[in-house]
């Protein structure tokens, strides 16, 4: 038993160890590229997306649409450089689901249609970069150790000194 432990679960995740700086960066990069264009489109489209606004019952869409598309385009370049990643990562996710709940709501007949919309992922996707963080190759953990503020563990929520790091 103890050797199908070590060679299926200890010695992958001793492998991954050493990448795991590229998980977070992937993603973000993805998903940041994704919406900093499709805010980028929606900011140069106004008139358009806030009639779909109106389409879908969303409140304020003369107030809404320019914030949305600002927050999607703006919080895709802060993932792609983690930036404060965190906060346009929860952002998006709140994005995520007032656009599933008013756009998408109507065609729901089960949870795998749920689950099946792109949003669903991105939403899971938002979430997981507003909860792990950035990673390590971001301005977020660059600007934590310009100021020697304490940096969070990856497995942990305890803040840790460089020293300890």
């Amino acid at each position: 038993m103890h050797f199908i432990i070590n060679l299926l679960i200890l010695l992958p995740a001793q492998i991954a160890s050493h990448f795991s700086w590229a998980g977070p960066l992937i993603m973000r990069l993805i998903v940041g590229y994704t919406f900093m264009l499709a805010g980028w489109g929606k900011l140069n489209n106004l008139a358009q997306v806030t009639e779909n606004f109106i389409g879908w019952g969303i409140p304020l869409p003369k107030i809404l649409t320019p914030f949305v598309s600002s927050v999607e385009f703006l919080g895709g370049i802060m993932l792609i450089l983690g930036l404060f990643t965190r906060i346009p990562a929860a952002m998006l996710a709140v994005v995520m689901v007032v656009a599933i709940r008013s756009a998408k709501w109507d065609d729901v007949d089960s949870l795998q249609t749920l689950l099946g919309f792109e949003e669903a992922t991105y939403f899971a996707a938002f979430m997981w970069l507003a909860i792990a963080g950035p990673g390590a190759a971001s301005l977020d953990r660059l600007l934590l150790n310009i100021s020697g503020q304490p940096k969070l563990r990856a497995d942990a929520h305890n803040p840790v000194t460089s020293a300890e790091a």
